[in-house]
């Protein structure tokens, strides 16, 4: 497990949109809360810049920090944040407490490996399609995992790796597998096959629809011939059948 993140906060003394509005504003600070266990929750109050900087490590959405406050220092979890939809500014967050005894699910990132040097991409020229980046997992706190690898080294166009093919830590399970509910073991990545290579299989389908249609074509063109030549066959038939015998012999 990595180094933990050490989060600076203050208790929060004033309450209310308007104080929390003159704490963003005016002072370029955020509002928080810490909550969670047997303890009461603690309203928080955070430099906004430092936050950020705290922020930048890949690791602070799914490790277990240290929020510390006046001389104490809590182990937590981020659970929420929220930013503003216009600045991308965060406007709030929230931690949860953890404890050493209590399990927790935590969002942990996906680390693809081998992705350049997998067979359908570096030898038939397919690219990678990422349909996660990250899973949910429940284990104790000290089992929590960094990451997780995925090894795409191995596969050809068309393959694709699924949650159940994943390897974990022990100790830890995947949340989405932790019932018999087979829909729920769903892709993490694959292979697919380059754009021209796709576009000339739809091509080729088209022409052999074509050729399909013009075959039937043709041959329906050829009965109808028929039958008209047919047709004028029994009229000229009919045609000699009613004239008037000649009177000359």
């Amino acid at each position: 497990m990595a180094d933990s993140i050490v989060i600076n906060a203050e208790r929060r003394e004033q309450m209310g949109k308007a104080a929390s509005r003159r704490l963003r504003k005016k002072e370029d600070k955020v509002p928080g809360i810490l909550y969670g266990g047997s303890d009461d929750p603690i309203p928080l109050v955070l430099d906004h810049k430092d936050l950020l900087k705290a922020m930048q490590d890949e690791s602070f959405f799914s490790q277990i920090l240290n929020v510390s406050v006046g001389k104490t220092s809590q182990q937590v979890v981020v659970r929420d944040l929220q930013r503003n939809p216009a600045s991308e500014k965060v406007t709030h967050i929230d931690f949860l407490r953890v404890q050493a005894d209590r399990e927790i699910n935590v969002a942990i990132p996906l680390r693809f490996l081998n992705e350049e040097e997998c067979n359908g991409v570096k030898v038939d020229g397919g690219s990678i399609s990422h349909n996660l980046t990250e899973i949910e997992v429940s284990c104790l706190p000290a089992n929590l995992p960094e990451f997780i690898e995925v090894d795409m080294g191995d596969l050809e166009i068309g393959d694709s790796i699924r949650l159940s093919e994943l390897t974990v830590p022990d100790n830890v399970v995947i949340v989405a597998l932790a019932t018999a509910d087979e829909d729920r073991d769903v892709q993490v990545a694959g292979v697919i096959a380059p754009r021209l290579e796709i576009e000339e299989d739809e091509i080729d389908g088209d022409e052999e629809g074509d050729d399909e249609s013009l075959s039937a074509s043709e041959e329906e063109g050829s009965e109808t011939s028929d039958s008209a030549e047919s047709g004028a066959g029994e009229n000229d038939s009919k045609s000699d059948a009613s004239a008037p015998e000649s009177d000359e012999d």
